[in-house]
């Protein structure tokens, strides 16, 4: 499995960041970690493995990006947070997204995908450039611990009556929540206890086309399992 190790450098945090690509063809899929992660999580957590099929075949290419947020909240305030998720979203889109259309021989759909933390970033990150990111697979969305952590959160930022419009002819996501009992699918019901219920809820109220898969164990090795069922069907 081709595997690129990628430093570019992000202005705004005075620091590089790392991009670690594996795959050689296919549909691009941007990896966010999840909070305190690095670009080596998805590896390091066997989710890389868990598709590993899917690259083999040349169906995808992860691109798995550092953090710049993680274990920040509570060190830093408010205003600082603020300016270095101003600066990784620059970083994202000037410097992450460029180069994986260059590796990828031209402009692409990519998809997002992220783990807790990293699934608001995947989140967030489609909802303000459908254009680029037209799929996003949130597995087990988590808010930042701080009321006053500008970073994503459970809930849409504000946005026109013209940009809805556009993302319900653009976006598609994919909540993976967890839940007690077996895991369903549906596009009408989720976990009423999970964090990420009111997200899935939100965007369905909204008009987005949103499926959500409740799942037990909140975990990595459920996260596997999820990813393998779903990615397939976007590649």
């Amino acid at each position: 499995m081709r595997r690129e190790h990628r430093e570019l450098w992000a202005h705004g945090v005075g620091a590089a960041g790392t991009v670690l690509a594996y795959g050689h063809a296919g549909r691009p899929v941007l990896v966010f970690p999840s909070e305190l992660g690095s670009a080596a999580d998805f590896e390091q957590q066997g989710m890389v493995d868990a598709v590993a099929d899917l690259v083999e075949a040349g169906r995808i290419t992860l691109y798995c990006v550092d953090a710049f947020d993680g274990g920040m909240a509570g060190a830093l305030p408010a205003d600082e947070l603020a300016r270095r998720d101003q600066a990784y979203e620059h970083w994202i889109l000037d410097e992450v997204v460029p180069w994986i259309f260059h590796d990828a021989g031209g402009p692409r759909e990519i998809i997002t995908v992220g783990c807790r933390l990293g699934a608001l970033h995947a989140l967030t990150f489609a909802v303000k450039r459908a254009d680029l990111f037209p799929l996003a697979l949130c597995f087990g969305p988590d808010a930042p611990a701080r009321a006053d952590d500008p970073r994503p959160s459970l809930t849409l930022p504000p946005m026109s009556e013209e940009h809805l419009a556009w993302l319900r002819s653009r976006l598609s996501v994919l909540v993976v929540l967890d839940g007690a009992d077996q895991p369903s699918t549906s596009s009408a019901t989720s976990s009423a206890t999970s964090p990420g219920a009111g997200l899935g809820h939100a965007l369905r109220d909204s008009g987005v086309r949103v499926e959500v898969d409740v799942f037990a164990a909140p975990d990595w090795a459920a996260w596997q399992r999820r990813l393998a069922h779903h990615l397939p069907r976007f590649c």
